[in-house]
């Protein structure tokens, strides 16, 4: 099934490295990077490609979007946002989403990001009182429109998926 209704998804980064002297720096592990390439073929799929691709600026991340870039048929427009750090304010990603949005407005975005973010960036862009926690290389796909409150119409994780694949 693909989903044509989502237009945004939040992600989790992958499993990272446990220690770094910067919390930015850390890298993600092997296994990180095999679960954010097993949801992005996953994506790939079930989800109509995405126009623009955006990103925290810690290592991480960076990596974890790469890496869905790269499952993406098309080519969206890779993006850091500086402020999708785990601290950032929901506030200023949503009135970033809002412009880009009123600008292209059948965009199709995944936002790359971080605990505890993830959570309140999907209680921002749905509803009071969702606040979903993520594991790593997890997601949610929203239906969203800049003015309204979206609704989320799946929540994924990478331990979840061959459950999906294998009832097809």
């Amino acid at each position: 099934m693909v989903y044509t209704m989502v237009n945004l998804v939040i992600m989790r980064h992958g499993e990272a490295e446990p220690q770094s002297s910067q919390d930015s720096q850390r890298q993600l592990t092997a296994k990180g990077r095999a679960d954010v390439t097993q949801m992005a073929n996953w994506l790939a799929k079930s989800y109509q490609p995405f126009d623009f691709i955006l990103h925290s600026p810690f290592i991480r991340t960076q990596q974890t979007a790469e890496l869905m870039w790269h499952g993406q048929s098309s080519k969206p427009s890779l993006q850091t946002l500086a402020e999708l750090v785990p601290e950032g304010d929901c506030q200023q990603v949503q009135l970033y989403i809002d412009a880009l949005l009123e600008t292209q407005a059948n965009a199709r975005l995944l936002l790359v990001s971080h605990m505890p973010l993830v959570s309140f960036l999907v209680e921002t862009f749905s509803r009071t009182g969702q606040t979903p926690i993520f594991e790593t290389s997890g997601l949610v796909g929203i239906e969203y429109q800049p003015g309204q409150r979206g609704v989320v119409l799946e929540k994924m994780s990478v331990a979840e998926l061959p459950l999906v694949t294998s009832a097809f």
